[in-house]
């Protein structure tokens, strides 16, 4: 016989797939249950944390026990990427995602703050500095509606971006076309991209930022952006909430062979 806690959970999770809890809303208090003689604290408690562990519920301070979006996000590879969305147009990568993903957005749900900071290692790296020299950390927040999805800082020279809007730190892209269209504007067109992507468990400030379950992972990108000759204008650190995102690639399979002889 499956205990109190399990079946509890069990009973809600049926809820929580049939919508009667849709994405999104807050489950009931614990004392409410405890009151409607669902069990004891400590039973409705084992019974929350077995949801989280199975994703079905996220559980943060001052947030409650909510119901997570079952359907991930989809974060698109190189096409979120495609000059006609941000230079000819105003669907930022953040954007790109959402409507790949028919999902609703609004540009105030990134938020960020501007600072010249020291290089760290992996930023003077990058961008062939040395440690300590002064770059620009545009950190973004980002949320689908209450909650959020993920963290992208990017770094920047100074004299690539001094005097631009990539130092205002507005809410929302940074303009019309975002930071790929400022550095258009400013006279360094992207032209290629490396990402480099790790799975790892979340820090405790990650886990208080993005409204994770303890112990939960996060997916965390480098992305190091190049102009045409080489010269890096951009190099980002993103922090993913792993189980809030799927991860699409589309690209032409190589034939090195072949074109080695043509």
């Amino acid at each position: 016989m499956a205990p109190k806690w399990r079946e509890l959970a069990d009973k809600l999770a049926e809820r929580i797939r049939g919508g009667e809890y849709a994405a999104g809303q807050r489950l009931p208090h614990i004392r409410d249950l405890v009151e409607a003689g669902e069990g004891s604290k400590s039973t409705v408690h084992a019974a929350y944390k077995a949801l989280e562990a199975e994703g079905l519920v996220t559980s943060s301070r001052g947030h409650g026990t909510v119901v997570r979006q079952q359907q991930p996000l989809k974060r698109l590879g190189i096409s979120r990427y495609d000059k006609a969305k941000w230079r000819d147009g105003d669907e930022v990568a953040f954007i790109a995602d959402r409507v790949a993903s028919g999902r609703a957005y609004k540009r105030g749900e990134q938020t960020q703050s501007v600072t010249r900071v020291s290089a760290t290692v992996a930023v003077a790296a990058a961008h062939g500095l040395r440690e300590g020299d002064p770059v620009y950390a545009r950190a973004r927040l980002v949320k689908e509606g209450d909650q959020p999805t993920h963290t992208l800082t990017s770094y920047y020279r100074p004299e690539h971006v001094e005097g631009t809007r990539i130092v205002d730190p507005a809410p929302g892209p940074a303009g019309r076309g975002g930071g790929f269209r400022v550095l258009y504007d400013a006279g360094y067109e992207i032209d290629h991209m490396r990402e480099e992507l790790f799975a790892r468990v979340a820090t405790q400030e990650e886990t208080a930022l993005l409204q994770l379950a303890p112990g939960e992972w996060v997916v965390e990108l480098h992305r190091t952006t190049y102009t045409a000759d080489g010269t890096v204008v951009e190099f980002a650190v993103g922090v993913h909430a792993a189980s809030r995102f799927s991860w699409t690639y589309d690209f032409k399979v190589p034939d090195s062979a072949r074109e080695a002889t043509e």
